[in-house]
């Protein structure tokens, strides 16, 4: 029985996990992806209630594929060590029914790619182009030659490509006014066991750990866009931004001077500057970053792909197609692109903003600003708090799924069968 055929244009989370799904929906599935080999080195990712409830609807055991180790806590701290808040992640597994968990990137990307046929993955194959204004598909890749596809998912990351191509009026990519560092270091002498984030003037760090025993750093400073130099010393910057802030941050610091510097990674932090007028054109749909770039400060950005990938299998037809159908008959593809699009758009913009609004209340710099921000952030009852975040970690929910969040649980894969 003859398959369709999916061409997803990147292997990162968001398009690998949408290449599993299509692929245990019986579509053929062919990942494009420009780097040359899987990564190997990279920092960590949060899996949030929302993405775990996701990745159980494909079928995809997020635990085995990642570990189950959970911080005990979760709380935000002002850069002399004072406490703002503090959340024990088993009042969020009461609420949410999972705790969220933090994994390395490279770890569960190479996860990910373990669950497709090898032959699936083309590493060091560039999309050069998709032409798609004959109906179906045609996808020119560096490597050669030409593939044809009945679908291209564009998982091309932030800086997509395609949404340049397909979407030439979009204002593009905001710069937030941000820069941000991100390593993985082995500390078990200091024995953290809590995910953490400290604010102070403009600056903010975390620390989080993860399910192999490693902690994922990170901070951000505010840095006007071109000031930086081109190749600064990135351990040195740490330690002149944070150095005097609290307990255990300079022994973290530590930590890092040990590293080769190119395990630090530096990145100005962008977001959409605009939602896109629609997810899809024709047969090409967008997922992930390439859709709905947003800052990391909810640690959203993997887990809206991770749904983005579940509401798109689930919209889809299967991949086997039945040689014996009129020719008449409508094609499901271009309804189940357009249902994406009403699923996904307005979550993934409103989180989108919310992320924006968090990352300039944690950036602010104005002595008054911050001590009202950190009054109100005190004076917030921890179960308000959480009650707050209801909306993002039970906002996931497969079209036609109408049962009440805390009834709606998913078995793995019984949304796919």
């Amino acid at each position: 029985m003859p398959r369709r055929h999916a061409v997803v244009v990147g292997a990162g989370i968001g398009g690998l996990t949408a290449a599993i799904a299509l692929h245990r929906r019986g579509w053929h599935v062919t990942v494009c992806e420009r780097a040359p080999q899987p990564p190997t080195t990279g920092a960590g990712i949060g899996l949030a209630p929302n993405a775990l409830r996701a990745l159980d609807a494909l079928g995809i055991d997020a635990a085995h594929a990642a570990g189950t180790s959970v911080p005990e806590t979760m709380g935000l701290r002002r850069f002399d060590g004072r406490c703002l808040t503090r959340t024990g992640t088993a009042d969020m597994a009461a609420r949410y029914g999972i705790p969220p968990i933090a994994v390395p990137r490279p770890a569960f990307t190479a996860a990910l790619a373990a669950a497709l046929p090898p032959e699936a993955l083309r590493y060091g194959t560039p999309v050069t182009a998709v032409d798609d204004a004959t109906g179906r598909p045609t996808i020119r890749t560096a490597a050669g030659p030409d593939l044809t596809a009945d679908l291209v998912i564009a998982a091309d990351g932030i800086n997509s490509s395609l949404r340049r191509a397909h979407f030439p009026a979009h204002p593009g990519l905001r710069y937030t006014g941000e820069c941000a560092w991100r390593t993985l270091v082995d500390a078990p002498d200091l024995r953290i066991e809590a995910m953490s984030e400290t604010w102070g003037h403009g600056r903010r760090f975390g620390v989080t750990p993860l399910t192999d025993g490693r902690l994922y750093l990170y901070a951000t400073a505010r840095v006007p866009a071109g000031t930086r130099p081109a190749d600064p010393d990135r351990r040195a910057e740490l330690r002149d931004r944070f150095g005097s802030w609290h307990d255990p941050i300079p022994a973290l610091l530590e930590r890092i001077e040990r590293l080769d510097p190119a395990d630090i990674l530096c990145n100005d932090l962008y977001d959409l500057a605009a939602p896109l007028p629609r997810l899809h054109h024709g047969r090409i749909v967008w997922l992930g970053d390439a859709a709905h770039a947003m800052t990391p400060n909810l640690g959203q950005g993997g887990c809206q792909a991770i749904e983005d990938a579940a509401v798109l299998a689930h919209l889809l037809p299967t991949g086997h197609t039945n040689t014996t159908d009129s020719p008449a008959r409508t094609d499901p593809i271009p309804g189940a692109l357009a249902a994406y699009t009403t699923a996904r758009r307005n979550r993934t913009n409103a989180v989108r903003l919310r992320a924006r609004r968090i990352g300039r209340l944690g950036a602010l710099r104005n002595p008054l600003a911050m001590a009202a921000r950190d009054l109100a952030i005190r004076a917030t009852p921890t179960r308000l708090a959480l009650r707050g975040m209801d909306d993002l970690f039970n906002g996931f929910r497969l079209p036609g799924d109408n049962s009440p969040p805390e009834h709606r649980t998913y078995r793995p894969g019984e949304a796919l069968r």
